[in-house]
């Protein structure tokens, strides 16, 4: 069994990864932002799993288990909070958009995390303001509890590109089409092509964190067409595939 280790205090600081690193699981005391200014960055916990480009922050809220894992070479930013100073009202692990300032802020206020001086305080301040107002962004890749899905995320989180109907897939461990898309709606709340294209977002991020080709992206991940992934990239992430935010 795994041991989890427990940190009370969730200091901020940078941190660099070399791609495929990892930060094994743990939890804090704080609530915590993590932000990759450069790379990206997955977390999972029990819940499911999140990812997060440049363009876009975690928040971990206090007594999350969870582990880390770079996509790319990762410049890291981590930032707690008091569990008593919660500026998103949010009690579940969410994706963040990061704005140009917010994104600023977050690197300046981690590259000297011991400064404590007024103007310091005030960028902290600011910080949180800007974190309070940033939307949320759904890009959660929920964990399935049912035993069937289970089995159909496996050959999913396996294979992106596998392009079969339900009932085609179902037929592997003996379970039709309506019953998992009925399992799919009570356990996850999603329809099988709304489960299946985060699934594939997921991988892509991860595919162009590590430089592979937007076409070549498309096509591992089971799109048809390069346009059409890109479409899909661009109205869940706001730019396409081939933008990288600007980083301090």
């Amino acid at each position: 069994m795994q041991k989890i280790r427990h940190e009370s205090v969730a200091p901020p600081r940078t941190q660099r990864l070399a791609s495929g690193g990892e930060i094994d699981a743990h939890r804090h005391d704080d609530h915590q932002i993590v932000y990759a200014s450069r790379g990206t960055i997955a977390v999972t916990t029990d819940a499911g799993s999140w990812v997060a480009p440049a363009s876009r922050a975690l928040w971990i809220p206090a007594g999350t288990v969870h582990q880390h894992q770079a996509h790319g070479e990762l410049d890291l930013h981590l930032v707690g909070l008091l569990a008593t100073d919660n500026p998103l009202g949010l009690d579940e692990p969410a994706v963040l958009a990061v704005s140009p300032l917010l994104r600023e802020l977050i690197v300046a206020y981690t590259r000297d995390p011991d400064n404590d001086n007024p103007p310091h305080l005030r960028l902290r301040a600011v910080m949180l303001d800007q974190l309070a107002v940033s939307p949320e962004q759904l890009l959660h890749l929920p964990a399935p509890t049912d035993p069937l899905l289970r089995e159909l995320h496996d050959i999913l989180r396996a294979d992106p590109a596998d392009n079969r109907v339900l009932d085609d897939l179902g037929r592997q461990f003996g379970a039709g089409a309506r019953t998992l898309s009925r399992r799919l709606r009570d356990d996850l709340g999603l329809t099988y092509p709304q489960w299946r294209t985060q699934i594939r977002l997921h991988h892509a991020l991860v595919l162009l964190a590590d430089g592979i080709p937007v076409t070549a992206v498309a096509h591992r991940c089971g799109w048809s067409s390069a346009s059409t992934f890109i479409n899909v990239f661009r109205r869940t992430f706001g730019h396409t595939p081939g933008t990288r935010p600007t980083t301090a």
